[in-house]
C-alpha cells in the first residue's frame, strides 16, 4: 500500500485557491465597468445609447442581489460545508457571466443576468472567510485574509488590461461580448483544483499532524474540547446574531466602507474619461496601476495587527489600532480633485490623481483584511458564514446606495459629482472605525 504523502504548512495551498477564486470573482465583476462606455455611446454611433442613470440602475440591482444574497449565502455555506458552497457559488456566477453576452442592448436584460451574477458572487466570501478560519490559527488570519483579499486587485488589474484588448481586438460590438465569455469560462478551470486539493481540515490526507494542532492551538488552550469542525452544519438564528453589539459593529463597518470599492469598481473608468479624458486605450494602465499598488495594502493591512500581536498586544487592542491607523489614510481622498485640476497641475494632473486614488484604494483593501477578519476572532465557527452573510448585506446596501448616488449626481450635476463623491469616500472609513469602537468597548468571544 502506497503511502499517504503529507504536505507541510498546506494551509498557505487552501489560500492560494481562495487568493484564485477571489480574482476569478472580481475579474468578472469588473467587466462590465470598461463596456460602460460602449453602453453609453448613441445609438447613432453604434452603442446602447444609455445613460449614467441607467448604468447606475444595472450595477445598483447586481449591487442588492447580491447583498440580499449574502445573508442565505451565509446559512448555505454553514449548512452544506465550505468545499460545496464555493463551488455552487462560483458555478451560478460564470454561468450568468457568460449569459450576459446575450443580452443584447436591454437594460432590462442586463439588469436581469447581472443580478442573478450577483446571486452567486454573493457566496464567495462567506465560504472563504470560514475556510480561513477553519484552516489557520489565530494569529495567522489575517495575513491569510489579506492574501485572498488582495485577488480583489488581481481580478481587476486582469481586467484592466483583458477588457479593453477585447474591445480593441474584436471591435467594441463583438469585444464586450468575447470579454464576459472568456472571463466566465475561467472559473470552471478553477473547479477542478477545487474538488481535487481542498477539503476540511479533519478530512484532509494531505496535512500533517504538527500542522493541525497549530490550526487548533486557540481551541486547545482555551477549551480541553473537540474541535469545532463539526459545527460546520449548524444553523444560527439572524435574530440571535443581532442582539450582539458585535454583529452590529460589523453591519455598519461594512455599510460605511463595502460601497467605497464598490465605486472605485464600477465608476473609475468613467472618471478618468470625463477627468482628463481617456479613452479606452489609456484607460487600462492607470485603472491597472490602481489596483496593483491596492495589493500592498491588503498585504500590509495582514502584517500589521500580526506584528502587534507577536509583541503582545491583545487581539482586540491589536486590531483596533492597526484598524485606526489605516483609517487615516482614506482622508488623502479629500485632495482628489485638486491635485487632478489641469489648470494647476497641467500634464500631471491625471498623475498626482491617480496617486491618490491609489492611497484611498490601498486603504480600503487594507482596512477589508482586518475588518473581515474580526468576525472570526468574536465568533464561534459555527456562526462564522452566518454573520459574514450579514454584513455582505450591509455592504451590498451601501454600495447600492452609492451606485445609485454617482448615478443620479453624474447625470444631474455632472462638474461636482467626482468631487462629492471622493469626499463621501474619504470620511466612510474613520466614522466606521468610531461605531465600531463604540459598539465593541468590552470584547470578547461570543458564546452561542
Amino acid at each position: 500500500m502506497l503511502k499517504e504523502t503529507k504536505i507541510r504548512n498546506y494551509r498557505w495551498i487552501i489560500a492560494s485557491l481562495l487568493l484564485f477564486s477571489t480574482t476569478i470573482n472580481y475579474m468578472d465583476r469588473q467587466v462590465i465597468s470598461y463596456v460602460k462606455d460602449f453602453f453609453c455611446t448613441p445609438i447613432a454611433k453604434g452603442g446602447f445609447g444609455w445613460t449614467d442613470n441607467q448604468y447606475s440602475y444595472v450595477t445598483a440591482c447586481f449591487t442588492a442581489f447580491y447583498a440580499g444574497i449574502t445573508v442565505v449565502a451565509g446559512l448555505v455555506v454553514d449548512k452544506i460545508g465550505t468545499k460545496l458552497g464555493l463551488a455552487l457559488s462560483l458555478i451560478i456566477w460564470s454561468v450568468f457571466g457568460i449569459l450576459n453576452a446575450f443580452a443584447g442592448s436591454s437594460v432590462v436584460t442586463h439588469t436581469v443576468i447581472r443580478s442573478l451574477f450577483g446571486v452567486g458572487e454573493a457566496g464567495n466570501f462567506p465560504a472563504s472567510i470560514k475556510t480561513v478560519a477553519e484552516w489557520f490559527p489565530k494569529k495567522e488570519r489575517a495575513l491569510a485574509t489579506g492574501i485572498f483579499n488582495s485577488g480583489s486587485n488581481i481580478g481587476a488589474m486582469i481586467a484592466a488590461i483583458f477588457v479593453p484588448w477585447c474591445l480593441i481586438h474584436f471591435g467594441e460590438a463583438q469585444g464586450w461580448k468575447m470579454a464576459y465569455i472568456i472571463t466566465g469560462a475561467v472559473g470552471f478551470l478553477w473547479l477542478i483544483f477545487w474538488f481535487a486539493l481542498y477539503n476540511p481540515p479533519a478530512k484532509c490526507k494531505y496535512i500533517t499532524k504538527e500542522e493541525f494542532d497549530l490550526i487548533h492551538e486557540d481551541e486547545v488552550a482555551v477549551h480541553a474540547a473537540p474541535s469545532e469542525d463539526v459545527s460546520l452544519h449548524q444553523n444560527i438564528s439572524w435574530g440571535k446574531l443581532f442582539r450582539y453589539p458585535q454583529t452590529w459593529a460589523f453591519f455598519w463597518g461594512k455599510f460605511l466602507t463595502d460601497g467605497i470599492w464598490w465605486f472605485l469598481l464600477f465608476w473609475l473608468p468613467d472618471y478618468l474619461k470625463k477627468q482628463f479624458g481617456m479613452d479606452i486605450h489609456h484607460i487600462m494602465w492607470p485603472t491597472f496601476i490602481v489596483y496593483f499598488v491596492s495589493i500592498f495594502g491588503s498585504t500590509f493591512g495582514g502584517n500589521l495587527p500580526r506584528m502587534m500581536i507577536n509583541r503582545g498586544t491583545p487581539v482586540y487592542k491589536a486590531r483596533m489600532r492597526a484598524m485606526f491607523i489605516i483609517a487615516l489614510f482614506p482622508l488623502f481622498l479629500l485632495l482628489t480633485q485638486y491635485f487632478g485640476n489641469k489648470e494647476i497641475f497641467g500634464s500631471y494632473a491625471s498623475t498626482l490623481a491617480i496617486a491618490v486614488i491609489c492611497i484611498g484604494a490601498a486603504a480600503h483593501q487594507a482596512w477589508s483584511a482586518n475588518l473581515f477578519t474580526t468576525v472570526s476572532d468574536m465568533f464561534p465557527k459555527k456562526a462564522i458564514g452566518s454573520v459574514i452573510g450579514i454584513g455582505g448585506m450591509a455592504g451590498g446596501i451601501g454600495g447600492v446606495v452609492i451606485q445609485r448616488l454617482s448615478g443620479i449626481l453624474n447625470t444631474s450635476y455632472p462638474k461636482d459629482a467626482y468631487m462629492i463623491m471622493f469626499c463621501i469616500c474619504a470620511i466612510s472609513y474613520i466614522l466606521a472605525w468610531t461605531i465600531i469602537r463604540l459598539l465593541t468597548l468590552r470584547p470578547s468571544k461570543i458564546a452561542i
